[in-house]
């Protein structure tokens, strides 16, 4: 990573700690959360298995999409407000802004999951995943973060206002819920359950559940990966496109 990239990092990290709302929404409110699902609606579903066991893969994938609205709130304001003229100013790289915002963002989501799964184990979450199912486990959250997060930076270019942008990451926070996070996908109505089988987050969460619990599977892996990787680069050739007609 170079020098200027470093510092936009450090300038990402600090405007994090100093807005509380944003510290809530990606470390705190996945907590809340869990807490919910977990003691409050917990025992309404039949899982097979210990509740907590069958939801801590979903609320680890959904840490990672309650942090992004911060990310495209402040890469939209970066652009409309004139942030980007004064570092051309002052001869700093703009890509380096980007690469900034990318990897604040992906630190903070995996600061958040591994707030998330300290919880979990708290709470009674027992999995049976051996040393190579955790690094596989710990590499797809990494890849997801980082691929969430060049999309939501794209978003964040794209939107016309810093309200706009917030509200564009909205399927990003609610596609979990669609998805097999809490409950089997099967056990879904019609319609509900086919988008849910075939929408991006059910592989991942089906592949995490699988290397946390014992049971991985290479069929959901092949998928989870496709999708993060396909998502990262569409993310990644719309924040440069976009950069580079905006800037």
């Amino acid at each position: 990573m170079s020098a200027d990239s470093v510092i936009m990092l450090r300038r990402n990290f600090k405007h994090t700690l100093r807005n509380p709302t944003t510290v809530f929404n990606a470390v705190l409110f996945p907590v809340v959360l869990m807490l919910m699902f977990v003691y409050v609606l917990g025992g309404a579903f039949n899982v097979g298995e210990k509740y907590i066991n069958y939801a801590t893969p979903g609320l680890i994938v959904m840490a990672i999409s309650y942090g992004l609205s911060a990310t495209a709130v402040s890469v939209n304001a970066d652009m409309t407000r004139g942030v980007i003229n004064r570092f051309k100013v002052m001869d700093v790289s703009r890509g380096a802004v980007l690469t900034g915002h990318v990897v604040a963002t992906t630190l903070r989501a995996l600061i958040a999951d591994a707030v998330i799964i300290g919880v979990a184990f708290a709470m009674g979450f027992r999995p049976s995943a051996g040393p190579l199912d955790w690094l596989g486990a710990v590499g797809l959250i990494a890849l997801l973060s980082f691929a969430a997060s060049w999309l939501t930076v794209a978003l964040g270019l794209a939107a016309k206002s810093v309200e706009s942008a917030g509200m564009a990451t909205v399927p990003l926070i609610m596609l979990p819920f669609l998805s097999s996070a809490f409950v089997p996908a099967d056990t879904m109505g019609t319609g509900v359950r086919q988008f849910a089988e075939y929408q991006p987050f059910t592989p991942i969460i089906e592949t995490l559940r699988g290397l946390l619990l014992g049971t991985p599977s290479t069929g959901t892996a092949v998928a989870a990966v496709a999708w993060c990787v396909g998502l990262g680069l569409v993310g990644y050739l719309w924040s440069v496109s976009t950069f580079k007609k905006r800037a």
